[in-house]
């Protein structure tokens, strides 16, 4: 009787995954000769569910705790009648009838207010949250994702877009958009600049009184770098040991346009502790 062995469990894709290699782009809007493999990260599967995850728990480490006044609706001297009286027994304002204190009078105290010990960050744990970074910059190169996302983007543009080393060294609006025009990625530009809004209400006066739809997200080496691009609407500029998951996905919708410099690449590959090219 001949045995059989048992079939060996396939590996899983992600391990397989390949390294893709782009065109390095120059300060001309035109892609060299020379090609860089990306990292590995890019090649992951793109998971929303991780990314929504990782940029709620970010937001909420920002939110401020707040609550009522613990004697809000309490500076009363009130009595209480007594029962048989044929009233209810809600505490009332001394020789008066008017009820106080109680949640069901004018005035009174809140039933159920926010407390200020109330914890409003959540929590993910450590491997959720780089596999949602790396499935952040996996969604940078899928150009079908950053178009539904909104982004205007010229036919045949392959993603990402890694950019020769000098364009930080751009500290002038006008650089910026001759680059971008270059790019042909300026509509996007005057996309994010025609969609601004201005809030109704209070917000006007608290410094957050207008919505700018985000734009290009350009990743440098070292902060304060690319400074040109800081003032063209929806466009942020970041260093790549600050970049986070909010950066490529704002609001957990992942796919965001992002240039890459050259050195904030390899920056990138040690960050991800994976080997230099």
């Amino acid at each position: 009787m001949s045995s059989t062995t048992a079939a060996e469990p396939a590996t899983p894709v992600e391990h397989v995954a390949p390294h893709h290699r782009v065109h390095i782009v120059g300060l001309d809007g035109k892609a060299g000769t020379h090609q860089v493999t990306l990292p590995l990260a890019f090649s992951q599967a793109v998971r929303p569910d991780l990314i929504r995850r990782a940029v709620v728990a970010a937001q909420s480490h920002r939110r401020q705790p707040y609550g009522t006044s613990l004697t809000g609706g309490l500076r009363h001297s009130t009595r209480w009648s007594g029962k048989g009286k044929g009233v209810s027994r809600s505490p009332r304002l001394m020789d008066s009838m008017r009820g106080a204190q109680a949640p069901n009078t004018v005035g009174g105290r809140p039933a159920h207010p926010p407390r200020v010990d109330r914890i409003w960050t959540k929590k993910i744990n450590r491997k959720e949250s780089r596999l949602a970074f790396a499935s952040a910059l996996a969604a940078t190169r899928e150009t079908s994702l950053v178009t539904a996302r909104g982004h205007d983007l010229p036919d045949g543009l392959h993603l990402p877009l890694i950019l020769e080393d000098p364009v930080e060294n751009i500290q002038t609006t006008k650089e910026a958009r001759a680059l971008l025009e270059r790019l042909q990625l300026w509509p996007d530009i005057q996309r994010a600049r025609d969609g601004t809004q201005l809030k109704s209400g209070r917000a006007r006066r608290r410094g957050r009184g207008r919505r700018v739809p985000r734009s290009v997200l350009v990743v440098t080496s070292l902060p304060n770098r690319a400074l040109g691009f800081r003032n063209l609407s929806g466009v942020e500029v970041v260093s790549a040991q600050r970049l986070a998951t909010e950066d490529l996905a704002p609001g957990g919708d992942p796919a965001r346009l992002t240039l890459y410099s050259l050195a904030a690449l390899e920056l990138l590959r040690i960050r991800l502790k994976e080997p230099t090219a």
